[in-house]
């Protein structure tokens, strides 16, 4: 309990990021915020990218944040924080400054990371620029509609993929955003889910003591858009967790590692008949495509086992 009370405030205090947001109720969002900035001891620069967390934690005139915080585009959040970045080291060279006193935190969506920042994204982590990209990804464009995004799972009822008699929901796989980010060869790049905040907070330290670019993939449910009672938000995110649908699992330098392995996996079913979105494909006459999802989830394991046994 006693890392639980180091991340109720941060180095200075005060709550990162305090209350009087107007994120939904059992929204994922502010827990994996708070969780990540108080993990960080240095002072932190935040930069935002247009999404559910930059709307509700700023309406005017108030804010939510008690640190420098930016926000920018959906397209261009990483480029922003490679000038600060680029910035920090050139003031730390003219004032004989060490380098690195501010850590640089972006938070953006799946919409910000996996679609329209991702061209951003790629280039700030091929050059290397030193700073920590936090994508909450609750898996739609919840903020304005819940439109399907990359990171929207297959056969998803969504605004623009609806379940329906002349369509099936989303027709296409989700990126797998985290094998992206290990392809540009950065030091460290993780995956974790907001109702596991000791898990979250270690990775935090981890990514935060490399040295260059590092990624989190961190699954943040939306209980409007998945369909769901707010209460059972934490339910709904482990289940993803014991059902092998999304893996816990870290890459440092290259080298997989599981950070977590249930015991007993449920079914991918188990998981989708939690929430609305997923409910057409319950339905008897799509058993084949339950098994077609089962399948593949159970394949990209026995995948990642591979890699971390390599």
């Amino acid at each position: 309990m006693s890392r639980l009370k180091t991340l109720v405030r941060n180095q200075n205090g005060v709550q990162p990021l305090r209350g009087g947001h107007s994120l939904c109720q059992g929204c994922g969002v502010p827990m994996v915020v708070r969780t990540v900035l108080s993990t960080i001891a240095k002072p932190v620069v935040v930069v935002n990218a247009t999404g559910c967390l930059e709307v509700a934690t700023t309406r005017f005139p108030t804010t939510a944040w008690n640190v420098p915080w930016i926000h920018v585009a959906f397209e261009n959040a990483a480029a922003v924080a490679s000038g600060i970045e680029s910035a920090q080291r050139a003031l730390a060279r003219r004032n004989g400054m060490a380098d690195g006193e501010v850590e640089i935190v972006v938070f953006a969506g799946d919409g910000g990371t996996y679609d329209i920042g991702m061209q951003a994204l790629s280039g700030a982590l091929e050059r290397g620029h030193n700073f920590l990209f936090v994508c909450y990804d609750n898996e739609a464009y919840m903020n304005t509609g819940v439109q399907r995004s990359g990171a929207t799972p297959f056969g998803a009822n969504t605004t623009t993929s609806p379940a329906g008699k002349e369509s099936f929901g989303k027709a296409q796989k989700r990126k797998d955003m985290t094998a992206i980010a290990v392809g540009h060869h950065v030091p460290y790049v993780a995956q974790a889910v907001a109702s596991q905040w000791y898990d979250l907070s270690r990775k935090v330290s981890a990514a935060t003591s490399s040295e260059g670019p590092a990624f989190l993939n961190v699954l943040t449910d939306c209980p409007v858009g998945w369909g769901h009672e707010p209460r059972l938000m934490p339910k709904v995110l482990n289940a993803a967790v014991d059902s092998l649908f999304w893996p816990l699992y870290e890459v440092v330098d290259g080298r997989y590692a599981l950070s977590y392995e249930p015991d007993h996996p449920i079914p991918v079913a188990d998981w989708l008949r939690l929430q609305t979105r997923f409910a057409h494909l319950l339905q008897s006459e799509q058993a084949p495509v339950l098994e077609q999802i089962q399948a593949q989830v159970e394949a990209d394991w026995d995948d990642l086992l591979r890699r971390c046994a390599a």
